[in-house]
């Protein structure tokens, strides 16, 4: 049996918002439109939305059967209770947001004036484009509800192309923190060896980078810290001296209020492998006290 079909607003037109929505409509809803404030949310409500109208918040709250909520978490909650301020929510509308970090207490505003609240979270970067769409298949899916709305919550998940993963309230922050700490830093981290790399004329420090983090990223994925290699994991405290030295002078030379940057990135890692790595006590201290030394930069100087 083909569940109903629901019309659905969607209250920012971002990189999330425009992509769910556009997979929801390819799945027989119907979008009855979107709110888009920048300029390039609009431009991706018309590759993605194509003929959906743009419309304000309480246009869309009139109209719409489900409100999907894809806006910045710290909106979210003033967005939630300006909506439920208004008095315009009909009973057993459904509200979902995409936040990794809340689950549904945070939509309880809406909750009290009738609303059906879920949180949906999937566990994946956008880029906002059509891109996207394909992504979602097989996606791991964060969704928190009430025990009654958990199959509701799940259901959506599956018309996305998602798998459901059931997040306790509770444990919302963790799980985004654990996410955003991957995916974000991952992203720094590549970026501060493609500088380095760079800096040494290779023309092309992504391509040159991808076979080892490729490599790199997928041992992990599979084994965890035991995936580790190179000079602290051998106990090699040398190298990892040398390693400073070199990272030192990139820095001193790098953009004027950045410095600092990478080494600083290096030696937290650095020192995060350490206590994962099985050593001797006296070369673990060794390169412990390498790494602690940080010496100061010049404008502490």
């Amino acid at each position: 049996m083909t569940p109903p079909r629901l019309g659905i607003g969607v209250i920012g037109a971002g990189r999330v918002g425009a992509v769910l929505g556009a997979a929801l409509r390819a799945e027989g809803h119907a979008i009855t439109g979107a709110y888009a404030v920048s300029d390039a949310s609009r431009d991706r409500a018309a590759a993605l939305l194509p003929g959906v109208p743009l419309l304000d918040v309480p246009a869309l709250v009139e109209r719409s059967e489900m409100l999907l909520l894809a806006v910045p978490d710290d909106q979210l909650a003033p967005l939630a209770a300006g909506i439920a301020a208004t008095g315009m929510v009909p009973g057993g509308q459904l509200v979902v947001h995409t936040s990794g970090r809340f689950g549904t207490e945070v939509l309880a505003p809406l909750a009290r004036a009738g609303s059906a609240t879920l949180a949906l979270h999937p566990a994946m970067t956008f880029t906002g484009t059509r891109s996207d769409l394909a992504r979602l298949i097989g996606c791991p899916m964060g969704i928190t509800a009430p025990p009654e709305l958990l199959p509701v919550a799940a259901a959506l998940a599956v018309e996305l192309g998602g798998e459901s993963v059931v997040i306790a309230e509770g444990d919302r922050p963790l799980y985004h923190a654990g996410l955003a700490h991957a995916a974000n830093h991952l992203v720094v981290l590549v970026d501060q060896a493609r500088e380095a790399l760079s800096r040494l004329g290779i023309e092309d420090p992504g391509a040159y980078l991808r076979p080892l983090l490729e490599a790199a990223l997928d041992e992990s994925l599979r084994h965890g810290a035991k995936a580790l290699t190179g000079p602290v994991v051998r106990g090699d405290a040398g190298t990892v001296g040398a390693h400073l030295d070199a990272l030192a002078d990139l820095d001193a030379t790098g953009t004027p209020g950045e410095r600092g940057d990478v080494s600083d990135t290096y030696r937290a890692l650095a020192l995060a492998a350490l206590s994962r790595a099985r050593l001797p006590e006296d070369t673990r201290e060794r390169i412990r006290v390498l790494l602690e030394a940080r010496p100061p930069r010049e404008d502490e100087a």
